[in-house]
Formats: C-alpha cells, sequence, structure tokens
C-alpha cells in the first residue's frame, strides 16, 4: 500500500496495520462481541490520561473533535451559570462559536494568538464573575502550535469552583497527560490524531460526577448530549445510535499499538520529528511564528517568505504529486503554512520530506536561503 508522509495537522499517517483491522466480518454493533470491544476502548482511553476509573469515564460519538467540543459546552452548563472561554487561537475561537449558536452565555477571554493566556487576567475574570460554572480551553492551539499552562489553568479553575474543560483534541496520546496532576476535569479527542487511527469517533474523558449531575442540566441537544450517551454506555455497553463499526475496529488496534510503543517512547518520537522539521526549516532560512520555548513539540507555524516566485499551493502540490502533505496556517493577518509531527512517522521520513521541498522550492525558483524583507 502506497504510505503517503502527512504533515498536516490531522488525520494522521496511519500504519497499515490499522488500515487493515478495518476489513473485518460484518457484525451487528448490538452483538455482545462488539459491546466488549467498545468496553475495553472506554477503559483503555482514560488510562492513555492516567485517570482512575472510578473517578474519571470516556464516551465516545460519532464525528471529528469538533463534536467533542460542541458536547462538552452544551451539555455541561447549570441553568443560570455562564463559560468562560480561555481564547488565543483558531480552536478556542471554534469554542467561542458553538457557544454563540446554543445561545449559551459566556465570556470571550481574548488573547493574542502568539502569546499564552494571562493567569493573572484568567484569575481576575474568575473572581468578577461568580457566576462562572465552565471554564475552556485549548490544550495545543494547533493554527499556531503554541502550548497553553493547563495544569496551571486548572488550578485557577477549581480554586474558584468551577469544572475545567480542555480541548486535547491535538495533544491526546501524544504529549504526556495526566488528567488529576493537570487539573483537568474533561478533556476530549477524536482518533484519528494522536491515536493514529481513522476519521470517525471522537470522545470525551471526564468525571463522571459531574455527567450525573449534568442529568439535571438544560438538554441542548439530543444527538450530542454527553449525559444520554453516558447513560447507554453504562446501562448497555454501547453507543445509543449506530456506531462506525469498522472505524471503530481500527481504533481498536491503533490504541494496541499506543501501549505496544509506550508513553513515553511515543513521545519521543513525536518530539525526534519536530526537531527534525525545525533543523530542515533552518536550513532553508525560514521564520517560525510562536517562541520556540512557547511551542507545544507538535506543530510549527512558518512565515510566508518574501519572495515573488514563492507559491504555497505550486509547492504543496509539488510535494503532494511525491507522498507528502503539508498545510496552511489559520493566522488571518500573517500569511503561513504549518508542518506538524503527528503519525506513524519518524525523523527519516523528514529527511526525506526536505529533499522534496528543497527540490520544489528550487523547481519555482524561490531563493535558498529564503528571503524575509524585515
Amino acid at each position: 500500500m502506497k504510505r503517503n508522509i502527512l504533515l498536516n495537522p490531522g488525520p494522521a499517517t496511519t500504519t497499515d496495520t490499522v488500515k487493515q483491522a478495518q476489513i473485518v466480518p460484518d457484525i451487528c454493533p448490538r452483538e455482545q462481541e462488539f459491546v466488549e470491544i467498545m468496553k475495553q476502548i472506554r477503559t483503555d482511553l482514560v488510562k492513555i490520561v492516567h485517570g482512575d476509573l472510578e473517578e474519571y469515564t470516556s464516551v465516545l460519538f460519532c464525528g471529528s473533535g469538533t463534536l467533542s467540543m460542541d458536547v462538552c459546552l452544551n451539555s455541561l452548563l447549570p441553568e443560570g451559570k455562564k463559560i468562560l472561554v480561555v481564547n488565543n487561537g483558531a480552536y478556542s475561537s471554534r469554542a467561542v462559536e458553538i457557544c454563540e449558536y446554543y445561545n449559551l452565555p459566556f465570556i470571550n477571554l481574548q488573547f493574542p494568538i502568539d502569546e499564552r493566556p494571562s493567569l493573572e487576567e484568567i484569575e481576575r475574570t474568575l473572581k468578577e464573575n461568580t457566576d462562572i460554572a465552565l471554564v475552556y480551553t485549548t490544550h495545543n492551539e494547533t493554527g499556531t502550535g503554541i502550548l497553553n499552562p493547563v495544569r496551571e489553568i486548572g488550578a485557577l479553575v477549581h480554586k474558584y469552583h468551577a469544572a475545567f474543560v480542555v480541548d486535547t483534541t491535538s495533544t491526546y496520546a501524544m504529549v504526556p497527560i495526566n488528567v488529576k496532576k493537570d487539573n483537568i476535569d474533561f478533556c476530549m479527542a477524536s482518533a484519528q490524531k494522536g491515536l493514529m487511527a481513522m476519521t470517525g469517533v471522537s470522545f470525551v474523558i471526564g468525571k463522571r460526577s459531574i455527567i450525573e449531575q449534568s442529568k439535571d442540566y438544560p438538554k441542548r441537544s439530543y444527538y450530542c448530549n454527553l449525559y444520554l450517551q453516558y447513560d447507554y454506555f453504562e446501562k448497555h455497553g454501547e453507543m445509543h445510535f449506530t456506531p462506525p463499526v469498522q472505524t471503530v475496529y481500527a481504533m481498536k488496534q491503533a490504541i494496541a499499538e499506543y501501549f505496544a510503543e509506550g508513553e513515553q517512547e511515543k513521545w519521543k518520537r513525536h518530539t525526534r520529528v519536530f526537531e527534525a522539521l525545525h533543523k530542515g526549516l533552518a536550513e532553508l532560512g525560514f521564520k517560525d511564528i510562536i517562541k520556540r520555548e512557547w511551542q507545544t513539540g507538535l506543530v510549527i507555524t512558518v512565515k510566508y517568505p518574501d519572495d515573488p516566485n514563492w507559491s504555497f499551493s505550486a509547492i504543496h502540490d509539488y510535494c503532494h504529486e511525491r507522498g507528502f502533505t503539508i498545510y496552511p496556517g489559520k493566522i488571518n493577518s500573517t500569511e503561513t503554512f504549518r508542518l506538524c509531527a503527528l503519525g506513524a512517522i519518524d525523523e527519516a521520513d523528514i529527511v526525506e520530506f526536505f529533499k522534496v521541498f528543497r527540490e520544489g522550492l528550487e523547481s519555482w525558483k524561490v531563493a535558498i536561503p529564503v528571503l524575509y524583507c524585515e
């Protein structure tokens, strides 16, 4: 099978064994055999973030990572309370949009996209707004690659007696996470990123006690209600509605491969890829947008060179035709592209990528090292 190297922020490059795991005999997902698979997956998802299975559980849904954002925001807000969104990028801005669509009361605490949020400003907002019951932020702002200080934010959230929800879609099963130590009440992800499985399953990991309390919160969605799905899993061991069966088998295989590689070894591999990306970019003269010490270690946002021959689409197509995918940026005010260290790839793949990337620059007569006016 042809192997493509995806340097976009997800879906990620997968192993052949994960791909092939989807080829299984047809089965009704209500069979006990499939229920047992779902049960093990739910347990394993909590273990990956070192959650106590008595305190934390996982709930699976059909859909992308945005669905889990929707689920948490619409399901976990009590009547008469407010959400605080700590916003310094495109994905926390998406949380704001979800709040707007549901007409949820919220505060959009906005910070520059190239800076970490101010803990002092977060605490001031919590102190002045005693009706905040839910605080939401993104762990790794995938639009830029900035790492937010979730452990410190979570400590403040708990100091003011609110629940803390963290979008870990682009860090789960890559950056080591310990939900208890990191003060996380709820985190979320989707199968196609850190787990290196297939698109179509997303999940929420969170405290059972809060999920059960949410039974009495206003019902704002049917399909995307966290308690409804949790309750069905607890009673029947399966999704309330039809799951993506073959995708679940791929997820099962991907989780097995995650544990076989090991949390620390997997993170070391992603770090090797990240360092190799930085090395290759530096050799070509490209500039980062985010301070290196603030980068998560998974996404690099690169500024376009000031060269009339530079064309992102042309370079993208050149690389894509040769099995490498690069991705545009998400900063409205600055033209950028992104290279990401996700997926079943290693340092050798990045060395091969930069051979192709350099060839692409040369074929379009882009100056090397690349040029910047300032």
